[in-house]
């Protein structure tokens, strides 16, 4: 069987890293699979089933086209009809879509090419642009314009930014794209992601639910001297973890806490980068991304809560990391983000509601409210990637026999 992957990125960040990975399972078990991406760099363990479908140069037209026009996704036209004839030759059984914005393919190409095919294809979905006009998520400005037709867009200068909207016109084109293929399978990795696509013109598929994982051998709790180096001592430390500090991961609500819990019991402490026209509070410890799993974990065990105050999410696996390092954890129940959480470890909230959420916390900081790190563990190995990939496995394997009984029946 062959497996073509299709991904913005290859190797790097959550969605790379879940495409090489399913490419690597199924390489290891004899089975031949490729990734194909569209932008920045690639590790060097996945350089040998990696194909580049554009030049940064083409990435950055199709932005540009894209911030000008609101096109994105329709761009890049003469390096997807290569893309197709690379696509032609290699030939596969499956093709697993992942994140198909992001500025380096024209997805009437490629669908025009899949229809044609009749090859059996997944649609992984990590946010909501499938179904939009524009955006990639629409819950922080409570929109739901979506059902019914998408204008006046309220989420423009939201990525992919744009200085015009033509949100209609783009959901009617993605719509007839999208619905015009007589074996496809979404794949969804929240119960209310799945939710949104049944009430979306996507609903005429089947939805399978299956959730990202974490290596729960890699996020483990760890020793750790980040009390000590940064001077927190015995205070209860929050932590809050994102790759961006934004007014839709809940900055405003991170500042709140910082002004109002008591500075002489308490330390808030975020990693993330920060927006430079919402800036964290000066009261909160911030410390920059990292991509050393090893550090971060030595900052989730360090920290006494983790809490999630995010507006907007699919899955959240923060949260999850959190778990592994046996913390526990406070989340708004916000999309996708509180389905991780249970009464074993942690708290969710309503959606918004600070007081809540700030009651939640000294809850737990005095003692009202008990996690033990073994209960914390556990949740986390429910989320193993390695148990969660299976499902992929067995899906791909499903659909292939299948397409193996059509042609024979069609070859009779």
């Amino acid at each position: 069987m062959k497996v073509l992957e299709i991904n913005s990125v290859c190797g790097i960040r959550s969605t790379g890293r879940i495409a090489t990975d399913l490419a690597m399972l199924l390489n290891h078990r004899g089975d031949s699979a490729m990734v194909a991406y569209g932008r920045e760099s690639v590790p060097p363990v996945y350089q040998s089933i990696s194909h580049r479908i554009t030049t940064q140069n083409d990435v950055r037209l199709h932005a540009l086209s894209a911030r000008l026009f609101d096109n994105a996704g329709f761009c890049s036209t003469k390096k997807t009809r290569e893309f197709v004839q690379w696509i032609k030759e290699y030939d596969p059984d499956i093709i697993h879509l992942h994140n198909l914005h992001g500025y380096y393919l024209n997805i009437e190409i490629l669908f025009d090419y899949l229809r044609q095919s009749g090859k059996p294809v997944l649609y992984s979905l990590y946010d909501c642009w499938s179904f939009t006009g524009h955006c990639a998520h629409y819950d922080f400005h409570g929109c739901q314009k979506w059902k019914n037709g998408c204008e006046s867009c309220p989420c423009k200068t939201d990525y992919p930014k744009t200085m015009f909207s033509h949100a209609r016109k783009n959901q009617e084109k993605k719509r007839k794209l999208f619905t015009g293929l007589d074996n496809l399978h979404i794949i969804a990795p929240s119960e209310w992601m799945a939710s949104q696509v049944r009430e979306s013109y996507l609903k005429q598929y089947p939805v399978h639910i299956l959730p990202n994982g974490i290596t729960v051998d890699q996020f483990c709790r760890k020793e750790s001297s980040f009390r000590e180096d940064h001077g927190i001592g015995d205070k209860f430390m929050v932590l809050g973890v994102s790759s961006f500090w934004t007014a839709e991961k809940g900055v405003e609500d991170l500042n709140r806490l910082a002004d109002d819990l008591p500075r002489d019991s308490f330390q808030v402490v975020t990693v993330g980068r920060q927006k430079k026209n919402l800036p964290l509070s000066d009261k909160i410890l911030a410390i920059d991304s990292t991509d050393s799993i090893e550090e971060l974990c030595r900052v989730y065990s360090a920290a006494d809560l983790f809490v999630n105050p995010t507006l907007q999410e699919t899955q959240g696996l923060t949260t999850v990391e959190a778990f592994a390092c046996g913390t526990p954890a406070v989340v708004y129940r916000s999309g996708g983000a509180a389905e991780c959480v249970d009464d074993t470890c942690g708290i969710s909230v309503k959606r918004g509601d600070y007081a809540a959420l700030k009651n939640a916390i000294l809850s737990v900081a005095s003692g009202r409210l008990k996690f033990t790190e073994e209960q914390c563990r556990a949740k986390a190995e429910s989320y193993d990637k390695d148990r969660l990939y299976l499902p992929f496995l067995e899906l791909y394997d499903q659909l292939h026999q299948e397409t193996r009984e059509r042609s024979k029946v069609l070859n009779v």
